[in-house]
């Protein structure tokens, strides 16, 4: 158990969390980063490091964990005299308000530890997040080993046969990423249309005319057979219940995630229950709580659109927002960073 002292207090480790703890290093601001996950970077490396991101201004493609590289690349200069540590694995739980503008919020945290803020930004993302497990008995003896709901090693699946299981993004997405690697893939949706974006089911849809890939449809996950932690088999049923049977190396499952904002929803925010995220004012992404900023998909307001662009920019004005909470007694004096 520790104690903390800090400028601004940084929640979540994702792409914007690392940006905000640049923005406000180049304001002159002290950070600490906090985030729940064993590793720095977020969503993106947790769930997809090994994927392309089309839109990054600057890069036309960037892989989820090079992102993430880049992002600590450009917050290092600013890690001086403590400023930009990160405290993984330690959810922030308790807030009390103080009256002392030097230490404007104590927090305390999982681990123990206490932490003084002067101003404090939730950069959340989606907050907690599980996988929708498929309603399938003893499933999670074959978790982590052949059965996947987030990816991390490609070279796992090499020449391997795999079942995926879904209709997004992420099913979609994966199907085409492992084309090349898979001995066979199988995609198995309940209909027949994708809630995917058009071109990539167009390149699912062109790469099914290959024999790499089988479109099994509409079919649903019924069972799985095997051995220890090794599958052997995925058993489908229609919705007449006819019965399906493909052998398998793997089976990925991308039924979404189950998320919740943990102990934030107990602060005192205006939250949003549709969107699981928290209603900031535009546009500087404050909170109920004068000095407690939101921003990134956390943060909902009207026409919020959830990028990691978006995200960027909110920080950015956010953490602007924050500088007289941070010195309350120092007029604030914009400069551009080719001025610095």
């Amino acid at each position: 158990m520790q104690e903390y002292n800090t400028d601004v207090l940084i929640v979540g480790a994702g792409p914007v969390g690392i940006f905000s703890s640049y923005q406000a290093g180049f304001l002159g601001m002290k950070t600490l980063v906090v985030d729940a996950l064993s590793e720095i970077g977020g969503q993106p490396m947790a769930l997809y490091p090994n994927k392309y991101i089309y839109d990054i201004p600057g890069f036309p493609k960037i892989l989820a964990e090079d992102l993430i590289t880049q992002l600590l690349k450009q917050a290092e200069p600013f890690k001086v005299n403590g400023s930009g540590e990160f405290i993984l694995n330690s959810q922030v739980l308790e807030l009390n308000r103080l009256n002392d503008e030097l230490k404007q919020f104590c927090v305390k945290t999982s681990k123990g530890d206490t932490i003084y803020a002067k101003a404090i930004i939730i950069c959340a993302g989606a907050g907690a997040f599980g996988p929708n497990r498929p309603p399938i008995d003893n499933i999670e003896n074959y978790e982590g080993h052949s059965v996947h709901y987030f990816i991390k090693n490609l070279e796992i699946f090499r020449d391997k046969n795999i079942v995926i299981a879904g209709g997004g993004d992420s099913a979609v997405d994966w199907a085409i990423t492992l084309h090349d690697i898979a001995k066979k893939i199988y995609m198995v949706h309940r209909r027949d249309s994708f809630r995917a974006a058009p071109s990539s089911v167009e390149q699912l849809k062109n790469l099914a005319k290959t024999d790499k890939l089988e479109m099994v449809i509409p079919f649903m996950l019924d069972d799985i057979t095997g051995e220890g932690k090794n599958l052997k088999s995925v058993i489908l049923k229609d919705l007449d219940n006819n019965k399906k049977e493909i052998e398998a190396d793997h089976l990925l499952a991308f039924f979404g995630l189950s998320r919740s904002l943990g102990e934030l929803e107990n602060w005192g925010f205006k939250i949003n229950k549709l969107h699981s995220s928290i209603e900031v004012n535009v546009p500087t992404c404050e909170t109920l709580i004068p000095g407690i900023f939101a921003v990134g998909d956390v943060a909902q307001y009207d026409h919020k659109l959830k990028l990691i662009a978006t995200g960027f920019a909110e920080s950015s004005m956010a953490i602007h927002a924050a500088w007289k909470y941070v010195f309350p007694n120092k007029p604030f004096h914009f400069v551009h960073s080719t001025s610095k």
